[in-house]
């Protein structure tokens, strides 16, 4: 004579086939999506801390002065009389401050 399986028995093995995917999903979550989502709040709050007299290095390697900011965009000083619109996404550092003209005066 068979038995019938007990349902309980059932329910169990089938949460069991479930925990491993759970920990892979887990382990994506702690060691890729976490710290991805950081350094993308690092690097925002980076790029929204940029202010009029910073030097910059832009993601090309340029290297500059910040003369004036818009709302998504940067009027960057590369060299005299040369001035450069780009991007404010397109600053990968800021390597100081410098006094600025205006409060010179």
């Amino acid at each position: 004579m068979q038995c019938a399986p007990q349902s309980g028995q059932s329910g169990m093995d089938s949460l069991m086939g479930l925990l491993p995917f759970v920990l892979i999903i887990a382990v994506f979550y702690f060691l890729i999506i976490r710290p991805q989502q950081k350094r993308q709040k690092e690097r925002q709050k980076l790029l929204d801390s940029v202010k009029k007299g910073d030097k910059i290095i832009t993601a090309g390697g340029v290297h500059g002065l910040v003369e004036g900011i818009e709302d998504k965009t940067l009027l960057v000083k590369i060299a005299d009389n040369v001035k450069v619109k780009m991007e404010r996404s397109s600053v990968a550092t800021i390597i100081g401050v410098t006094e600025s003209l205006d409060k010179k005066k």
